[in-house]
């Protein structure tokens, strides 16, 4: 089995990755593998609604300069998905929301390739509207016919400069409870 997780931050290794490699661990500790996609640096464009995807049917989207679609292949590839990404306005960063509508479209154009696979959001939040990024992870995932576990709270860290998420020991506990649960999840899922 095996988990990947899409760190939808302009930082690497700020905040949002720090929680979603809380949740990996846990996952790692229960024998599931893990991999971390970090979308910083990376120039994602949005979906220009082409409908190429429903034409083709390959799994692929039209857009060929970026790495989305190597991000679709992995998350066809895996059992689970972790979605994280800091609050920019009360809502996921422009590079994961790119993400998101395009491999979501790709996915219903291909007989709904993420159906039945396990997704967790992760969400870095300064103070308020982490709440709506939560939402417009899970959207995609619930629409996309995914499972998604719970934890103990919304999965949500509090913390703005880099590293201050340690601070907050719900949400850290939260990731790992997050992670333990995704864990369970996929094994029954298996059995």
């Amino acid at each position: 089995m095996k988990v990947a997780a899409f760190n939808g931050s302009a930082r690497k290794d700020g905040n949002t990755a720090i929680l979603i490699k809380y949740a990996l661990a846990e996952l790692e500790n229960e024998g599931i593998g893990t991999e971390m996609i970090q979308l910083a640096g990376e120039k994602i464009q949005g979906c220009t609604a082409c409908y190429r995807c429903w034409e083709a049917r390959d799994g692929r989207c039209s857009v060929e300069d970026d790495p989305v679609n190597e991000y679709i292949r992995k998350m066809v590839e895996a059992d689970g998905i972790i979605l994280g990404s800091p609050t920019y306005f009360s809502d996921v960063t422009p590079q994961m929301k790119a993400l998101i509508d395009r491999a979501g479209f790709v996915a219903r154009a291909n007989d709904f390739f993420l159906r039945r696979k396990v997704g967790a959001a992760i969400v870095a939040v300064r103070r308020a509207g982490a709440t709506h990024v939560f939402d417009t992870i899970n959207h995609l995932f619930l629409a996309s016919e995914m499972i998604v576990p719970g934890s103990i709270y919304w999965n949500i860290g509090i913390g703005r400069d880099k590293g201050e998420v340690e601070k907050d020991e719900e949400g850290i506990r939260t990731m790992q409870v997050l992670g333990r649960n995704m864990a369970w999840l996929l094994k029954k899922m298996k059995d």
